[in-house]
């Protein structure tokens, strides 16, 4: 361990009059514990560092930039809790993993130094990343239905890369006005493919091999335009997908292609992040 660390722990606690076995009861741990951390046989991790400068009144950024040189006393650089944690994680994800996140960190702060620029130059719009996903055309009925297949071949679209389409499966297109003013005849919505959905979702529903995007209610399928009637739950209905979203499309002018790093790159931090592994979830 760090042994400016070991003599600030050490020091905190004296300065503040505490016992050992005092401190060690507040952040719940045994006093053989504290005992090892203040004689540098072993270190606390980030989150009982933390603790034990809020308990001795002690800056945890001041300390670490004095421990390992960062040199944070007297400028605007601040490390919080959260941003520590963040850096322990990388330390532990191998070259490949550090590569990828350090790649998902360059694009994302290029995206938010684009719309900062575009506002501070009046624009409305900055060149934000994009990339194809599978898209089927106008096979969701918000009317009457449309018949839909497995095996229909679909077309790719070009959608913006943001937080709905980085869940979604795939992108399909509203045909009919039932889910007005929700969702409009020719709009385009991310969907992500989910057997189960709750009470107040809405999703793409297959029901006698017509396709529907409804919302799901207590007693059926919902339409939000008051001329159509409910479909009964008691319909043979299976669940496609939940609707994330409407499709925002930019102007093509705008829109700059993500590179085949990119997108390997999105493929990886969607699968860390879960997205597919979510718990379905029971009515």
């Amino acid at each position: 361990m760090n042994e400016y660390l070991v003599k600030k722990l050490k020091q905190g606690r004296i300065d503040k009059g505490l016992k050992q076995s005092d401190v060690a009861t507040q952040i719940g741990v045994k006093g053989n514990t504290l005992s090892n951390y203040e004689n540098g046989v072993s270190e606390p991790d980030i989150d009982t560092f933390c603790s034990l400068c809020d308990i001795y009144g002690m800056d945890p950024a001041e300390i670490l930039g004095e421990a390992y040189g960062l040199n944070v006393q007297g400028t605007d650089f601040d490390i919080k809790p959260s941003e520590m944690k963040l850096i322990e994680k990388y330390r532990d994800l191998d070259p490949f993993g550090q590569e990828t996140v350090s790649y998902i960190l360059d694009r994302e702060v290029d995206r938010v130094q684009q719309i900062s620029n575009a506002y501070k130059e009046g624009r409305s719009a900055a060149h934000f990343p994009t990339y194809y996903m599978a898209y089927y055309h106008s096979l969701a009925s918000a009317g009457n239905g449309e018949y839909i297949f497995e095996d229909l071949p679909t077309d790719t679209i070009e959608v913006p890369l943001n937080e709905l389409s980085h869940r979604a499966d795939f992108v399909i297109g509203v045909n009919g006005d039932s889910m007005e003013p929700t969702y409009y005849d020719g709009e385009k919505v991310y969907v992500e493919k989910m057997q189960v959905l709750e009470i107040g979702d809405i999703g793409i529903f297959m029901i006698n091999n017509e396709c529907f995007i409804k919302e799901v209610g207590e007693d059926g399928l919902i339409s939000h335009n008051p001329k159509y009637d409910i479909i009964s739950g008691s319909e043979n209905i299976e669940c496609i997908g939940k609707v994330l979203g409407k499709v925002e499309l930019s102007d093509p002018a705008k829109i700059q292609t993500l590179s085949s790093e990119g997108v390997r790159a999105r493929n990886i931090g969607k699968t860390l992040l879960g997205n597919k592994n979510h718990k379905q979830k029971q009515k």
